[in-house]
């Protein structure tokens, strides 16, 4: 068997192609196969279907594959065929992809690295410019996203990030059931709640189907979810609201602090749960409570307010929130006052968490994902590169792939 035939071989090209010529050479040094088609073959009309013969030719090339570890490339001088209905059109090749400049098993390495390193690391790798990588990874990661099936998703929540520094942000909307980031847009205004409306009908969704909204006190989002979702609810979850009360007694903290109190090194045993903390920072809690009377109200109104989310009932829940509002707004605190306000103005969505239970835990931990794709998207110089990032490692996609074997 010849070098020609057993790359032939090797690279599946069927009866209508065949390796010509193989070539090692330059420097540093590369495989050059170059390819051509079989003479007085006929062609499929890429249009209508029709057998055809050969118009002319254009010459191609592809990366492939290292052969070892030198660079390989695949050359061919590419038919186009002359039909009398649609004229005259360049056939595919069963190597590659229609518009690509690598082959299908290369792109199928590109993706299978893609999962696991930065894009610019992956560039490196392989020796390629990663606008080009960019390039693949948004056709295959396109193509899924925009083949998905939203029909089902009934509830979702919807959050913010940071894209880059300088106040700029973008909405994710992800679906409730299994955690799958659905939408990535630029911003975080109503038009964000817009768009992922106007997505959901091209996924064979409707506004209509959607029952509940989990966000944070976004104006924005809260007016995008009446225009938009006006059947939905709208629920502001218990981590939201643990994390202001938190925040509340963060500034009692620092208010003693800025009066002379002694707390230095008391920020970790104040913040969190009794039960995630070591014996001794919890000690240290206990005795600066008792030590500082507005630290100690602080803290039991914090505490209070987690315990009355152990609640199943919305009924009773409802009636220990209000109590919870008359307490803290007597407790002399101003941030526990203000606390007391936002609980009052924002109830109804509020009380929603306890008929839906629904949260944004989710999108918390997927946002520690888009992190990541961050990351992957390293130097990325588009939003576009981020959000393609973001579908690939947090949407869940099924991503059609070619086969390496």
């Amino acid at each position: 068997m010849t070098p020609e035939e057993l790359f032939t071989a090797a690279l599946g090209l069927g009866r209508q192609w065949r390796v010509a010529e193989c070539r090692f050479e330059g420097e540093p040094k590369r495989l050059e196969l170059r390819l051509e088609h079989v003479p007085g073959e006929h062609f499929p009309c890429p249009i209508c279907k029709a057998s055809c013969g050969v118009h002319d030719t254009i010459e191609r090339r592809w990366r492939h594959m290292n052969f070892f570890q030198y660079r390989c490339e695949l050359v061919a001088r590419v038919p186009r065929t002359w039909c009398r209905t649609d004229g005259v059109h360049q056939v595919p090749v069963p190597w590659a992809r229609e518009g690509s400049g690598f082959t299908l098993m290369m792109e199928a390495l590109m993706m299978l690295l893609s999962a696991e390193m930065p894009v610019d690391a992956m560039a490196d790798l392989i020796d390629e410019h990663d606008t080009r990588l960019w390039r693949v990874l948004m056709h295959y990661v396109e193509q899924a996203h925009a083949q998905s099936d939203w029909s089902t998703v009934r509830r979702i929540a919807v959050d913010e990030t940071s894209a880059r520094r300088g106040r700029r942000y973008v909405t994710n909307v992800l679906d409730d059931e299994n955690s799958r980031l659905l939408l990535m847009v630029e911003g975080r205004g109503v038009q964000a709640l817009g768009a992922f409306a106007e997505a959901l009908r091209r996924h064979g969704g409707d506004p209509s189907q959607i029952e509940a909204v989990a966000m944070d006190m976004s104006t924005s989002y809260m007016k995008g979810t009446t225009q938009y979702f006006p059947q939905a609810n709208i629920v502001f979850d218990k981590f939201h609201v643990m994390v202001l009360a938190g925040k509340a007694l963060e500034e009692v903290r620092l208010q003693l602090q800025r009066e002379g109190a002694e707390l230095k090194g008391a920020m970790w045993s104040l913040r969190g749960n009794t039960w995630n903390l070591s014996p001794e920072r919890q000690a240290q809690r206990k005795d600066l409570c008792r030590q500082y009377t507005q630290l100690g109200r602080a803290m039991s109104l914090r505490e209070t307010l987690q315990a009355i989310y152990a609640n199943s009932d919305r009924q009773l829940a409802q009636a220990e929130l209000r109590w919870w509002c008359g307490w803290a707004a007597r407790s002399r605190l101003g941030s526990f006052r203000h606390l007391a306000q936002t609980v009052r103005q924002y109830l109804d969505g509020i009380l929603a968490y306890f008929d839906t239970k629904l949260t944004s835990g989710a999108i918390e931990a997927v946002n520690g994902i888009i992190q990541l794709a961050k990351r992957m998207a390293r130097g990325f110089r588009n939003f576009v590169y981020f959000r393609t990032a973001a579908y690939h490692r947090a949407g869940q996609l099924n991503l059609d792939v070619p086969n390496m074997s």
